[in-house]
Parts: structure tokens; sequence; C-alpha cells
């Protein structure tokens, strides 16, 4: 058997996990990886900061079920994934890293661009390990390939150059993933049954776990009647084509929701891991099912918990529900959630002055977009406005960092969901905060003819953090942006770019921006005190509201003040 080279080898692997594209910036160490690259059927994304790599390559990943790899240089080069690769982990995309390093003989010494990427790495990854010798390569690229597929999540596979370039008679082998049934056991499920069907006010808590379960949710809601709240990201799978939907709970949610869970009397989690243990109900009797063990009563206690896929479970539980007649529960959430409906549609149907508001912003983007688009939005307050005024529809995608809570994420993961889905629209919500981060990277839109719709909610702030300093009674500091025209700075890069300023004209030039073939971007400048309220507004939020506009009186801001008490934030704080 002939000698190859390792990196010949890694890459014919990484070709047998399924791996189609590669995100990244070549540098000295990895260059015979990347030439290795070249000549094969992966394709390199080339693009301007790494951190954009492990944003696109997570996206990809997340949203094709296929693994998806990004490369870097050594020191410096392999360092700058680290919050693309968090994002990506915490979403359990199934993500390779291949951190190319300086020469073994050279570790240890402090030479320079020196970085363990071992210890950097293992907090966010379900396998990180350094390849020592170049025949055990290939085996090393298996087990990472299989852990990120398997674990679900970020695989690092640290390659020193010498290494890369070493020849070696090991030979690559098949990934296997395989995809087994995952039910609770015969007993576990007649405990369930039994605890739903003594239920009187049954509320389902449905999360991401419940992706292709949608049907048996709904049967199962129909037999029990229950109203059905959805996590964040558990919105795509559940809100569509379902009568029982209720919305979601937490502070971006509705009052429906909140009400469904707290007036219930039995709660039924099913692949949700919802973190705020304030919005769980205080005398309900709540069972957990989930397909990691590990989550059964971390947020709150349960009464039971067993360990399924939400789909193969609900489909084995379905015969064992006895059919429920009492509707008045369901009924009484129903009436909640309508009257939430038609405050949302009243708050999208602002379409006059400037500055203008983002949920009518939003709303033409959703009445717009294509029925099968993705949308991105960085956290913030964008991340709100398009969980609660974009339809999934069944067809659409939305993806924000609902886990990580970082910033920038909108356009990168928009870039890795262009080039996994070329034929579909591609829609970020970018704060003007988050897209000022990673500005360098509108040129790979532009290099790799990507043409993703870039929104800009340009409210000249860091808005979702100045507000949550004014609800908590503080004066708003360091959170003023200025940023008057991004349009001008796409423009210049090569983008087809507009700014909005007036509400009045902007359905049309939304219109435009969409059929734009292109990579495009519209600046729109949105009024700065919408704020995101939760479904409950405690006594303590109005007390401390106050303060902030009496403090902010006091320095002199009676602008603000009069802006801040004009805004919906006040009518709502003080209904």
């Amino acid at each position: 058997m002939s000698e190859r080279l390792v990196a010949s080898l890694i890459i014919e692997q990484l070709e047998k996990a399924g791996v189609q594209h590669c995100y990244g910036v070549v540098g000295d160490t990895l260059n015979y990886i990347t030439d290795e690259m070249s000549r094969s059927s992966i394709k390199w994304l080339h693009v301007r900061h790494e951190e954009v790599a492990g944003f696109a390559a997570g996206a990809e990943a997340l949203m094709t079920d296929r693994l998806t790899a990004c490369a870097g240089s050594c020191g410096p080069g392999g360092l700058h994934f680290i919050n693309g690769l968090f994002e990506s982990h915490r979403n359990r995309a199934p993500v390779i890293l291949l951190a190319s390093q300086i020469s073994s003989e050279l570790l240890g010494n402090d030479f320079p661009q020196e970085v363990d990427f071992l210890s950097v790495y293992q907090s966010c990854s379900v396998f990180c390990e350094q390849i020592l010798t170049a025949d055990q390569a290939p085996a090393v690229i298996r087990r990472a390939c299989q852990a990120a597929l398997n674990q679900r999540g970020v695989a690092v596979v640290v390659v020193p150059v010498d290494i890369s370039k070493a020849k070696t008679r090991a030979v690559t082998q098949t990934i296997w993933q395989p995809q087994p049934q995952l039910t609770p056991n015969p007993h576990e499920l007649q405990t369930i049954a039994s605890l739903l069907n003594k239920g009187k006010r049954v509320t389902f808590y449905a999360g991401a776990g419940c992706e292709g379960a949608h049907d048996e949710l709904v049967a199962l809601a129909e037999k029990l009647k229950a109203p059905i709240v959805n996590t964040s990201r558990g919105k795509d799978f559940i809100e569509y084509d379902n009568p029982y939907s209720v919305g979601m709970t937490g502070i971006f949610g509705c009052e429906a929701g909140f009400e469904a869970i707290k007036q219930c009397d039995v709660l039924l989690l099913l692949g949700a891991d919802f973190a705020w243990s304030q919005f769980y109900p205080d005398n309900a009797t709540i069972i957990q099912i989930d397909q990691y063990a590990t989550h059964l009563g971390r947020r709150h206690p349960i009464a039971f918990g067993a360990v399924g896929r939400v789909t193969d479970t609900l489909t084995a539980l379905l015969p064992l529900i006895d059919t429920h007649d009492d509707v008045r529960f369901f009924q009484q959430i129903a009436k909640v959630r309508d009257q939430s409906v038609k405050r949302r549609h009243k708050e999208e149907q602002r379409a006059t002055g400037h500055p203008i508001h983002p949920q009518y912003l939003v709303s033409l983007l959703n009445q717009h977009a294509a029925k099968d688009a993705f949308f991105t939005a960085d956290g913030g307050s964008a991340m709100v406005w398009l969980l609660r005024h974009i339809d999934s529809l069944g067809t659409r995608r939305t993806l924000a960092s609902l886990l990580h809570g970082t910033m920038a994420n909108a356009m990168p993961q928009a870039i890795g969901l262009q080039v996994a889905f070329p034929e579909r629209q591609v829609i970020a919500l970018c704060g003007d905060g988050g897209l000022s981060m990673l500005l360098g990277d509108l040129f790979t839109l532009v290099q790799e003819e990507l043409p993703v719709k870039l929104v800009v909610i340009n409210n000249g702030s860091l808005n979702f953090v100045e507000l949550e300093q004014k609800v908590e009674g503080l004066l708003d500091h360091y959170t003023k942006l200025k940023n008057d025209n991004f349009a001008k700075v796409a423009g210049a890069v090569g983008l087809y770019s507009q700014k909005v300023v007036e509400a009045e004209t902007l359905e049309e030039a939304m219109a435009r921006f969409l059929a734009h073939p292109g990579p495009a971007l519209l600046d729109v400048h949105t009024h700065p005190n919408e704020l995101v309220m939760p479904p409950e507004i405690s006594l303590t939020q109005v007390a401390d509201t106050a303060l902030y506009a009496t403090k902010a009186l006091f320095h002199g801001r009676l602008a603000d003040v009069a802006s801040f008490v004009g805004s919906e934030i006040s009518q709502k704080l003080g209904k």
C-alpha cells in the first residue's frame, strides 16, 4: 500500500463524512490542507474573519443536519473561531474545526503564535484532540466526525503542520450515523398517560426537540384539549397549521403562553429546556420528556421524567390517552391568544412617521418574503421582532442566538444558509451594533456572489442594553451608536443598498430590495424606544422605569424623557 500525505487523508475522511463546504481563512500552517482541499469535492468559502466561519458553518450544519467544516491557521487564526463555535456547539450543530498548529517539535517552548487549542476549545466541543502521529490521523478525524454527528456538537482536531505534510500508509474508514428509535419503556409510558388522563387543565410546553413531531403533537392536543406553548427555538416546528398553538412564554412571549402555563394543573414538557424558572407553574404536575437524560428536572422540579425522542414517544403515547370533552380551559386561553394576535396586528399597522416602528418593518418582511425564506436575527431586539412578527408557515426557518446570546451572528449565519441553500431566499435582521462588529464580511457576500439580504434595524444604539438599563431605573450609559448610513458603506463594498427613514416609503423600498438578484442591504432607521415587554409586568419594573425618567430629568435630558414617555414603553408599564 502506497504512502499518502496526511493532509490528503484528512480531506478524504471529511468527504466520507459528507462534508460539502469548509469556511475559513488560509494561512501558513494550513497550507497543505487547503492545497489538498482544492482538488477535492469540498468547496472552500473564503471569509474575512474566522468568527464568521464558525457562525456560517454552524448555520449550515444545523439546517442541513450535515457535518460542515471550518479551518484556520495557527495562533490568532485559530482563536478567532471561538465565539462562532460556542454558538454552533450550543445549537447542537455538527461542525468540525481543523485547527492547524505550529510544528510539533516547537510546541511547549512559547514559540511565536503558539496557542494551546485543546484547553481553549475543550468547553465548547464534544471532541477535542490533537493528532500526535501521522499514522493515527485518519482515526482521529473519523472519531471527530462521528462525535460531531452523533453527539451533536463541535469537534476540534488540532493538526500540527509537520503532521499534515507527513506521509502514512493508514487508510480512511466509513462514518456511521445510526438513527435508533428512542422511547420510554412501557411502564413509563403508562405512568405518563395516567398523569395526563387525570389532568383537568393540561398544557404542553414544546421546544426544539419537537422537530418532526408537529402532527403527533397536534393530535395529542386534540385528545386532551390542551393549549400548546412553544419555546423560541421550537417556533418553526409548532406554530404553523396548529389550532392549539397559543404562542411563547418568557420575556419574548405573550400573555396567552404565560397564562396557559401558569394556570395549568398538568404541564407536559416536550423537548424543551427553557432556563428561566420563574415562568414555570407554581402548583402543577410537571412531566418532562427529553432525548437527553441530563435535561430532566434541571430547570425546575418535575413529577416525572422519561428519556425519548418526541416523535417516537408521542406515537407510542397517543393510543394510551383518553379523549377529553371539556374544552373550557383551552377556550379561556384561546381568548387571550386572540387578544395577543389583535395587539400584534395593531403594532404592525403603525405605518407612518419617522423614525420607523420596527414592528411595521418586520411585518413588511413577513408579508413580502418568500414562503420558504430563511431568517436570521442578531441578539437583542432584532431577535425579538423576528420571533414575534415572522410567521414560520411550516416552510420557513428562523435562526437566532437563543442559547449563546451573542451579537453579530445574523449576517455570518445567513452566509452559511445561502451557501447551503443557494436557491432559497435568505434574510438577516441585523442590529446596528451587531453588524458593525463584522462589517468586513460584507466583502464575502460580494466575493462569493451570495444574494443574502441584510436588513439593518438602525436605532442608533445598543438598543436592548439601553432598554434594560432604563427598566432597571438606571441612566442609559455607553449605548449610543453614531452610524447614520450603513447604505453608503454597503454601496462602497458593492452591495445594492438603500437608506430608509420614512415609513411611507418603506414598503416600496422593501420590494426593490427583496427583488434585487444579488446581495443587498436595507438601512432602516427605527424608533429607539420600542420596548420588548414580558407578558407579565411587575410593579418593580414600573417603579424602576419611573426612576429612570426622574434621573434623566435631573441630568437635563428632557428630550429623552419626552420620547420615552410618549413611547409604547410607558403606555405598557403604566397600564
